[in-house]
């Protein structure tokens, strides 16, 4: 009898111990040219509250660490979008918030995590000069950020991206074209640079027409929707998203968004029982702590436009 369910590892897919991931407090990159003198930086807000699966203290730890390191001062944002409390806030982090149904469970629905004021509020406060990088991993996240991401013309998907050939996490290059040299890529000079940027799982997006990418799929990626994460069933739908972004960017009236979707990539964890490395502290990930910092200072407007 053909079993009617089965879990992403049984298909010879890598799993990084999403359960199990914790933050590793011993990353700590060499950064040669720190754009501000240490806690002299501009202020960078990490939303903590929309049932956020990566904070401060928690898995994006070294995410915050690696921008106060580049001397930004990095700060969580406690309750709900506001105009008075975005009144101060230059540049604004949102990475995997949840609607609370989902705390009980990564299945469908998987509602905003948004309410409609809070996205009219985010809209209008990029548009007259925020700048707002919102993560976004894959279901249940994409779908919980699926109503803001399209005020700025992002359509997330909720599903999983994976390539299809090969086992592991996903490698995107100049070489390949999968990478794209454009502002944040190129840096503020060629020793900051990226030419290699390797994720872990997540999800796929069209790229806006005004938009830029930073990271497409090639031509052997598939988006696997589902359900409920990471079960699949052989009903499972599985659509192409060769061409589609993983990473992009846009100016919006006079602010400015930097979509992603995925989480870890930006992070350094230590997934399942082996304390495997996965972020930008795995050995064949090395320059993605250097697009992170490139992302920030484009978003600060310290480099390009």
């Amino acid at each position: 009898m053909k079993k009617s369910f089965f879990i992403l590892f049984m298909l010879g897919f890598w799993v990084p111990g999403f359960s199990q991931q914790v933050a590793d407090s011993s990353y700590d990159p060499v950064i040669p040219h720190r754009e501000y003198p240490a806690g002299k930086g501009t202020v960078v807000f990490l939303d903590e509250g929309h049932n956020n699966f990566h904070t401060m203290e928690g898995r994006y730890m070294p995410f915050a660490k690696v921008l106060e390191k580049d001397g930004y001062v990095v700060k969580p944002y406690a309750g709900k979008f506001t105009e008075q409390k975005l009144a101060g806030v230059k540049i604004l982090v949102i990475a995997n918030a949840l609607n609370e149904v989902n705390n009980r469970g990564w299945f469908l629905p998987t509602p905003s995590a948004f309410t409609v004021s809070e996205i009219e509020v985010l809209n209008k406060w990029v548009s007259a000069g925020g700048s707002l990088f919102l993560i976004a991993d894959h279901m249940p996240f994409g779908g919980a950020a699926a109503d803001l991401a399209e005020t700025f013309g992002f359509r997330f998907s909720n599903g999983f991206a994976f390539d299809t050939l090969t086992q592991g996490p996903s490698y995107f290059t100049l070489n390949e074209g999968t990478l794209h040299e454009n502002v944040i890529t190129r840096g503020r000079d060629s020793s900051e640079a990226v030419h290699r940027i390797v994720t872990f799982t997540g999800q796929a997006f069209p790229v806006p027409d005004r938009a830029t990418p930073i990271l497409t799929f090639g031509p052997h990626w598939m988006s696997f929707e589902t359900d409920t994460a990471w079960v699949f069933n052989d009903q499972t739908r599985k659509a192409p998203i060769q061409g589609w972004a993983q990473g992009a960017y846009l100016q919006y009236g006079k602010g400015k968004v930097v979509a992603f979707g995925e989480a870890a990539m930006f992070s350094a964890q230590l997934a399942g029982p082996n304390r495997m490395p996965a972020g930008m502290n795995a050995p064949y990930a090395g320059e993605n702590f250097r697009l992170l910092l490139n992302i920030l200072h484009w978003l600060d407007g310290r480099m390009g436009r």
